[in-house]
């Protein structure tokens, strides 16, 4: 829909309503490339030939890059860097930067990530996981929602202004990250490249709303090592796997105890779940017949804003280590926990900023409704400008159906809609001028 020239007073109604006509015109294109993103297979690690491909759209619209590896000891020095495990993607960051003729409005970092979790059994899913097929208003596929349509969002509201012969009045930079489902190092190292904003927009699929807030996110492992026998002599023993269940009913203790402090923290009091414990994975064991010797669960936990990751680590550490020191075999042999993804606080968007006024403006020019606004229970690279560089970092995106989970799908007018929205946010919040000459 054209956008309401009345609601939207900043910016020139003719300018609106012609952002709005050629982000239309472009969205046929628009969705091919969101496509294209798709069929990438880009999970933890394999995320270097979609990031050539990133590279290539960057640089044929003329962009600066800027292509860049991870830096271990940086990231590791960091409060908010998680661990550089075995798994950690080696794959490169790619930064796309736009700089005006002249700096006249207010810059932007636009960020999008290009990994995706494991699709899972594909003959769950009713189309193939890396077929981005459309059915009606929907497109199928792994990362479709989070986040491929959002990162092609980026670039088509870009796109819209070039199809008018305008680019921003002021330096906006395009990041495509890596390792966002995993630790966050990839926005992280942007942030420690150098990058900065006077505003950040990152649109991951939030059902065409502004976070508010969102939790911190932990990863960790618990190991628990038991005394192996033979099945007939089970009593002599210590299955490490029962144990484990045991372990993980400690954990779900401090879950409930986190859960029920929820009424100090204003925008958590009234979710039923605010803080979500997750046992993601276990493996344990080398033989049926055998009492296992060893067990591993892969956890992730959730935490307040305002609680650092050390602290909610040394909570978890501490749960263990007293429930163990209770427990028959185990206080002989206390779990082993190591930290090996997320180390990241979570954060509050404080009102009232310049910035969510104009993405407000544009949302409403762009939909006929209000923005609003609400807690996020997942981790979000928002938080990286929200704490180190204290800027207003806008999360706000499509709508979107089983992200995570089979047959996920993002609504194509969602996509639409907050491209139209994207690209009303950047004329008003950066300004616009003239094309430089290619």
């Amino acid at each position: 829909m054209p956008p309401d020239p009345a609601l939207s007073p900043a910016l020139d109604p003719d300018l609106a309503a012609r952002i709005a006509e050629a982000v239309a015109a472009g969205f046929p294109e628009q969705v091919a490339h969101t496509q294209a993103l798709v069929r990438f297979e880009s999970t933890r690690g394999a995320e270097h030939a979609i990031q050539d491909f990133v590279f290539r759209a960057f640089r044929d619209r003329g962009y600066a890059i800027d292509r860049f590896a991870m830096d271990a000891a940086a990231l590791a020095a960091h409060p908010g860097g998680g661990a550089l495990s075995e798994t950690h993607s080696r794959a490169p960051l790619v930064v796309g930067i736009h700089r005006p003729r002249a700096e006249t409005g207010r810059s932007l970092i636009l960020q999008a990530h290009v990994d995706v979790v494991p699709p899972g059994p594909a003959d769950l899913w009713t189309h193939p996981p890396f077929e981005p097929v459309i059915d009606g208003d929907w497109m199928y596929g792994r990362g479709a929602a989070d986040m491929k349509a959002g990162h092609a969002a980026n670039l088509f509201a870009l796109d819209a202004l070039a199809r008018l012969g305008l680019q921003p009045a002021a330096t906006v930079t395009l990041q495509s990250v890596v390792e966002e489902e995993s630790t966050g190092n990839g926005a992280l190292m942007t942030h420690l490249r150098g990058y900065r904003a006077d505003a950040v927009l990152i649109p991951e699929p939030e059902d065409e709303k502004l976070v508010r807030a969102n939790v911190g996110v932990l990863w960790f492992t618990v190991e628990v090592r038991g005394r192996p026998v033979h099945v007939r002599e089970m009593g002599a023993g210590a299955n490490a796997i029962d144990a484990t269940y045991r372990v993980i009913g400690a954990l779900r203790a401090l879950e409930a105890r986190w859960n029920a402090e929820k009424a100090a923290h204003p925008h958590f009091a009234d979710q039923p779940d605010a803080i979500n414990l997750n046992v993601g994975r276990i493996e344990g064991g080398d033989w049926a017949s055998s009492v296992p010797a060893w067990c591993r669960i892969d956890c992730r936990i959730a935490l307040y804003p305002g609680l650092s990751a050390a602290e909610a680590a040394r909570a978890v550490e501490q749960a263990v280590a007293d429930f163990a020191r209770d427990d028959a075999f185990l206080s002989n042999t206390p779990p082993r926990i190591a930290f090996n993804g997320f180390f990241a606080e979570g954060y509050a968007l404080a009102e009232g900023s310049e910035a969510e006024a104009v993405l407000g403006r544009a949302h409403r020019a762009a939909t006929g409704r209000d923005l609003e606004s609400f807690m996020s229970p997942s981790y979000l690279d928002t938080r990286v400008y929200a704490l180190y560089d204290r800027v207003p970092a806008l999360c706000y995106g499509p709508i979107s159906q089983n992200i995570h989970g089979f047959d996920e799908r993002v609504s194509l007018a969602s996509v639409q809609r907050i491209t139209t929205a994207m690209a009303l946010f950047i004329a008003e919040w950066c300004g616009t001028e003239r094309r430089s000459a290619p």
